[in-house]
């Protein structure tokens, strides 16, 4: 069971907590013997897109690329942690008609939360107009209509989080077995 890939997609705002959320879902499959990837979206912008910028299209495109390297990751095994904001439904409807083992995760935050957090700086300069395609600012976030699972970051801790997707891929049968504060526990 421990080879088996498939691909969660952490999607939401700028700031929403995505990345974070990742590495502590990471860290917990980790410890349970998992082969895991987190694909960070600044990241793998870098690495696979650096040619690209952020209209819609260089973003499906880039998204696509995502889309690709994970399906990839995941028929071979691994799971895949895509924390990708992927602001269009279009985009994450492709990733699921694409990815066989998709569990999509709608990072809810309020705008005004990510505001606060800004932690790259980006809604500061799309505020003061230096930045003109910012999502949730001159940009939309479509949210999700069915994602698998929604988290909510001004209610829940990280660790919680990650818990509450642990929990929800148990449910699913992609996990026989949870981790809770370091202990496993096997599914019934």
């Amino acid at each position: 069971m421990k080879d088996r890939g498939f691909v969660v997609w952490l999607t939401g705002l700028s700031g929403s907590g995505k990345t974070t959320i990742g590495r502590s879902l990471e860290k917990r499959l980790k410890e349970l013997g998992y082969r895991v990837e987190l694909l960070d979206g600044d990241e793998v912008r870098k690495q696979l897109s650096p040619d690209l910028g952020f209209t819609k299209n260089d973003r499906e495109t880039h998204a696509r690329r995502v889309v690709y390297l994970s399906r990839l990751l995941a028929k071979n095994g691994i799971i895949t942690l895509v924390s990708l904001i992927a602001p269009y439904r279009s985009f994450r409807e492709y990733a699921r008609k694409e990815i066989v083992d998709y569990v999509e995760v709608f990072v809810n935050t309020p705008l005004e939360t990510c505001i606060k957090r800004d932690p790259k700086g980006l809604y500061k300069k799309a505020l003061k107009g230096e930045i003109t395609d910012m999502t949730g600012i001159q940009d939309p976030y479509e949210e999700p209509v069915n994602p698998e699972t929604i988290i909510e970051t001004d209610r829940f801790t990280v660790d919680e989080s990650a818990e509450l997707i642990m929990f929800r891929l148990k449910e699913l049968g992609y996990v026989p077995e949870i981790s809770m504060n370091g202990v496993s526990v096997q599914a019934d």
